[in-house]
């Protein structure tokens, strides 16, 4: 199963970690995999990217494991926080349609 934990402080996203496969097909053939790496890499690409946020993204692939933690303030917060909400509700539709393959957290 793929964990999805979101750090949320106080109304206020400040990352979020993703661990696990799905276990939906076997690697390289996983849909849900897929989605939620495209989801995170198009999160952490305009917050990075885009935006100029940089962001801090630590991978581990021994587990595997991603791991996107934003600074104590950003540049241009109202935009890097809609990105944030928008991987958190792209995330929860995948979990609502693959429901024993995905789990979402907000801690």
């Amino acid at each position: 199963m793929t964990k999805v934990e979101i750090f949320n402080h106080d109304g206020r996203i400040h990352g979020f970690s993703v661990s696990g496969h799905s276990g939906y097909a076997e690697e390289g053939s996983d849909i849900v995999c897929a989605a939620v790496s495209a989801a995170v890499t198009f999160a952490e690409c305009t917050i990075n990217d885009v935006l100029g946020n940089h962001a801090n993204t630590k991978v581990k692939e021994e587990e595997p494991r991603i791991t996107l933690t934003l600074p104590a303030a950003c540049d241009d917060e109202d935009a890097v926080q809609a990105v944030l909400t928008g991987f958190l509700l792209t995330v929860c539709s995948l979990r609502d349609n693959y429901p024993e393959y995905i789990e979402v957290m907000e801690v």
